[in-house]
């Protein structure tokens, strides 16, 4: 066993007693140390059931188990955190005032059961999600409802004080934990009943704890807690690695290990096993630009490798269209598997471009970790209502939107409705019209509340109708139909997830704008047909499939073949990082996760120009790239250099064909004025205002092809 592992691995290995370290840089064979020390530990006598190996997926844990059996053909306990402590719970959660049969509630389960103390409390349910959130956050920092007192400033926190003694109530009422329960109730038992925890103890006396990056702060107090009498804790993690606390992980539990444990050894494990030389040295160079960190420097025996390749666009079509060109050639002159070959990007709304030009060119693809944009909760959403202000005999498109946002609409009445509909032999929306307005034999099947209900939705939909009718261009209707709908505020019923959503919807707003912008014959029935006929492409369960995924779904993943896209500032490091020095080194850690995945082949990539938060943008690059060193890079571009430059500050006045103020003629936009004037990395740029149009839009001048108009042509 041991002439399989380099020397820092061995001494990890063949530790036994006291507290342990592991700096586990990436592809540094961490899985095969944590499970070889399992099976030394066992080798050396330690019985199998004073074994604990903590995780945090149950895919890992049962790897664990799988692999030290195969090793050893003796099982032990590898589980995650949540899985731990319904094991604690079970044999001794009485003295809590619980029964040991206790129901575990899932994710429905509990919502289920907030939704009945809302009611209760007369307490609007648009803000189920969020309450249930602060309430797992709350749990997580091991705070009982007495315990999150504060004084009360706001309606949400109105809201929260009173729901959370009321639904953990109604838990103990019904004999059930929900999933944050086992990781609070561990530590309420331990604290107050500490013959109990001292049993444990003596259990479980030498303990292992995989990932300890990730660790939140409810699982660093379990951990500490078990381990606390006789410190055998042994835990392998890297802070360079730490990108999840936005669920909760706190990487500073790993930095401070060896304060809680004052005699701990560290270990580095730096030989990676993974990438080429250059890879590693880039993505070392990268992350030492981070402060909080545990020092250590990755290398490899495998030779330099090819140089990164570095892509500036011009547009994000651009940029996609390179990517996908890059992997046509990788398939099909090196033959390398599409499932070997990645691109990765920052959030989930980046992957629309590249799906559509996937689809086009029927390359199979898969969307790790997430759905394919189209099939998005919130695009589908949207695109009903216009579907079905086009279409009122959709019944589709009525029965996805007819309550959103909430309307007391349930499915009794609603196949009444569409019952009634049939038998009228009309369309949706004209039948709750006449429903509505006129005295109907089917007025009284319907209580005041489901009246009401569907005339605010015909309400919705008829000023849906009239902007389509008074509305050329697709991005102007689906921009007031957003408002109509008040969607956003609908998306903010779930903060957790308001974010990602409504960069998914500018998304699609960025798609519209492009169409507007290439079709004479730009109308909705068009754009809804070009996105059925896109988004029609199954995307079934193929065999060889290219990877699209989030940086974030990356982790613990490896490829030969690896592209980041969207290194721009504002996209990444993400504009909502870059207020926070804490925010913006996650988000150099995430480049070098990104990074650290490939074996072989690396290339970043950046757009000049950007359709984002529903207009064009000029961006900056990201300072990662800025941070790499630039004599492992490869610029595959002639002339990069104009996109270094800063191109934000306008001039009012420049030399150039036009000057603000001018007025000029786009064959497709027809008649506009110049209101601003700058450089940008294609040249001399204007901000032009269109007959009839609200928004400047952006043209470069060498591609706009403007006319000039006198004063007798305006």
């Amino acid at each position: 066993m041991s002439s399989l592992l380099n020397i820092p691995q061995k001494t990890a290995v063949e530790h036994i007693h006291g507290p342990m370290l592991v700096i586990a840089g990436a592809g540094s064979g961490k899985t095969r140390v944590v499970t070889y020390r399992i099976a030394h530990l066992i080798h050396m006598g330690i019985m199998p059931e004073h074994i604990l190996a903590v995780t945090f997926t149950n895919k890992a844990a049962e790897e664990m188990q799988e692999r030290i059996f195969a090793l050893t053909k003796i099982s032990i306990l590898a589980c995650t955190f949540h899985s731990l402590g319904a094991r604690i719970l079970r044999e001794s959660i009485a003295p809590l005032g619980f029964s040991p049969s206790f129901a575990i509630y899932d994710e429905d389960d509990s919502l289920k059961l907030l939704r009945d103390c809302l009611k209760e409390l007369n307490i609007k349910e648009n803000m189920l999600k969020n309450i249930k959130n602060e309430i797992s956050r709350a749990k997580n920092n091991l705070q009982l409802p007495e315990e999150c007192q504060t004084p009360i400033k706001t309606p949400f926190e109105r809201a929260f004080s009173q729901t959370y003694p009321l639904y953990q109530k109604k838990l103990r009422d019904y004999n059930a934990l929900d999933f944050d329960d086992l990781l609070l109730y561990p530590h309420i038992l331990f604290e107050r009943f500490p013959d109990i925890k001292k049993l444990y103890q003596n259990r479980f006396l030498f303990i292992l704890v995989d990932e300890y990056q990730d660790t939140n702060y409810a699982q660093y107090i379990l951990t500490k807690s078990l381990a606390a009498l006789h410190h055998n804790i042994f835990v392998v993690g890297d802070p360079d690695q730490s990108i999840y606390s936005w669920r909760g992980a706190q990487y500073e539990n790993i930095l401070r290990f060896d304060k809680d444990f004052a005699k701990a050894q560290v270990i580095h494990l730096e030989q990676n096993y993974r990438s080429s030389g250059n890879i590693l040295k880039a993505a070392n160079t990268l992350i030492q630009n981070n402060e909080n960190r545990h020092e250590k420097n990755l290398w490899s025996t495998s030779g330099p490798g090819e140089k990164i390749k570095l892509f500036f666009a011009q547009t994000e079509q651009d940029e996609a269209r390179f990517i996908i060109e890059q992997i046509e050639q990788y398939h099909k002159a090196k033959k390398i598997p599409l499932q070997e070959i990645v691109i990765f990007y920052r959030t989930n709304a980046q992957s629309r471009v590249f799906e559509d030009i996937l689809l086009s060119k029927k390359i199979p693809y898969t969307i790790y970790g997430g759905i394919s944009f189209y099939q998005r909760k919130e695009i589908k959403d949207i695109l009903s209502f216009l579907r079905l202000a086009l279409s009122p005999t959709d019944v589709l498109s009525f029965k996805r939107t007819i309550n959103i946002p909430k309307r007391g609409i349930g499915t009794t009445s609603l196949e009444k409705l569409l019952l009634w509909v049939s038998s009228e032999n009309c369309s949706i929306l004209h039948f709750i019209e006449k429903f509505i307005t006129s005295p109907s034999p089917y007025s009284d099947q319907l209580g005041k509340k489901q009246i009401q209900g569907f005339s605010d939705y015909l309400r919705i939909m008829q000023e849906i109708q009239q902007t389509i009718y008074n509305e050329a261009k697709c991005t102007e209707i689906l921009q007031k139909a957003l408002s109509i709908t008040e969607y956003y505020s609908y998306l903010k019923e779930d903060m957790a997830t308001y974010e990602d959503r409504k960069e998914n919807i500018e998304q699609l707003i960025a798609k519209t704008i492009l169409f507007d912008e290439k079709e004479t014959r730009s109308s909705l029935f068009h754009f809804l047909e070009e996105l059925s006929l896109v988004s029609g492409v199954a995307q079934k369960d193929k065999g060889d499939a290219l990877k699209l995924m989030t940086l974030h779904n990356g982790k613990g993943l490896e490829f030969p073949v690896v592209f980041i896209a969207g290194l721009e500032e504002d996209l990444f490091p993400h504009v909502n990082a870059k207020s926070s020095s804490f925010q913006l080194e996650e988000e150099r850690r995430l480049c070098y996760v990104g990074m650290t995945r490939a074996k072989e082949h690396l290339c970043l990539t950046a757009s000049a120009s950007r359709l984002l938060w529903g207009g064009h943008h000029f961006l900056q690059p990201s300072r990662f790239l800025k941070e790499l060193p630039q004599d492992l890079i490869d610029i595959v571009e002639k002339d990069p250099e104009p996109f270094l430059e800063d191109r934000r500050e306008p001039s009012n006045s420049i030399e150039g064909e036009f000057e603000v103020g001018n007025h000029v003629l786009h064959t497709a936009f027809g008649h506009g004025k110049i209101v601003k004037t700058y450089h940008t990395s294609f040249g001399l740029t204007y901000d032009i205002l269109f007959v009839g149009e609200r928004i400047p839009r952006s043209l470069v001048a060498q591609y706009a092809h403007l006319s000039p108009l006198s004063k007798e042509e305006r």
